[in-house]
Order: C-alpha cells, then structure tokens, then sequence
C-alpha cells in the first residue's frame, strides 16, 4: 500500500493515498457505489488500544457528519462519525474477537464497515483527499504533540 508518513518523537503516523478521509478520523475508500469505513492512523494512535467497537445494524442508513457506532479503547468511548451518506451492508467480522486490528492494521484487515453509497460526488466535498488529511494530521499530531509525549 501507498502511505504518506509523518515522524514527530516516537510516533510515526501513516495516511493511506488514495482514500478520502472525515476530519473526526474515519476514511473511506470507494468501489464503484460501495464504501469501506474505517478509522485513521492518527485516529487509533490518539485514542489508544482498542478494547471493543459497536456499529449500527445492517440495513441501518448512515449519515454524513452523524454516529455510525462508537469505539471503546482503555481511555475512553469515541463516538464514530460516518464520512458519508449510504446504507450499512457489511460489518468486519473480525472486530468481534479481534478489535485490536484497528491499532495494528487500520487501512487493511481493520476496517470497520461496507456501506452502499446515496450519492458520493455530494459526500466529497466534505471530506478531505489524502494529501489534505496528511496536512491536517500533522498540524494536529504537532498541537497534541506534548500530550503524546507524555503517554
């Protein structure tokens, strides 16, 4: 797979290229009109371990800019904010037994969701490409850089 990497102390924080990504950390990658959901590098890497994840139902609509589900890590519970507008078709069957594959592979074998897609030329224009995202994680990872440096 094709990463951009930003290095700041210890972390090193990869975005996949290719894939559109939602401020609040989750990406999608589209296959014709079908969306594979998952959550950022930087997103996992902020939030810790994950311990558990809980998504919405098959045959649930998602919302762009509303829950999808929450994650559960060993700091806290994340609300998952869907990056487009569709219908949940998939879950990762994976993330029952195994929700660390988030933290260990979050563009691959961690993926969250599949969601047949309502419109996607919409839901791009909010949402950033990967060169954006990488921008916008490394002006994050450099103002949350004193909080990492001390985890």
């Amino acid at each position: 797979m094709d990463y951009s990497e930003y290095v700041y102390d210890k972390f090193i924080f990869r975005v996949k290229n290719g894939i559109y990504y939602h401020k609040d950390g989750c990406w999608v990658e589209v296959n014709g009109n079908i969306a594979t959901i998952g959550v950022s590098d930087f997103f996992q890497t902020l939030n810790g371990d994950v311990a558990n994840v809980s998504l919405y139902g098959i045959g649930v609509n998602i919302v762009q800019d509303e829950t999808l589900g929450d994650i559960e890590t060993m700091k806290t519970s994340i609300e998952l904010t869907s990056p487009v507008n569709g219908k949940i078709i998939e879950h990762n069957k994976k993330m029952t037994d195994n929700a660390e594959l988030i933290n260990s592979d979050p563009y691959g074998e961690g993926w969250l969701l599949k969601a047949e897609l309502k419109n996607f030329e919409a839901d791009k224009l909010n949402l950033m490409n990967s060169d954006k995202y990488f921008d916008y994680m490394k002006a994050r990872v450099d103002e949350e850089g004193e909080r990492l440096g001390k985890e």
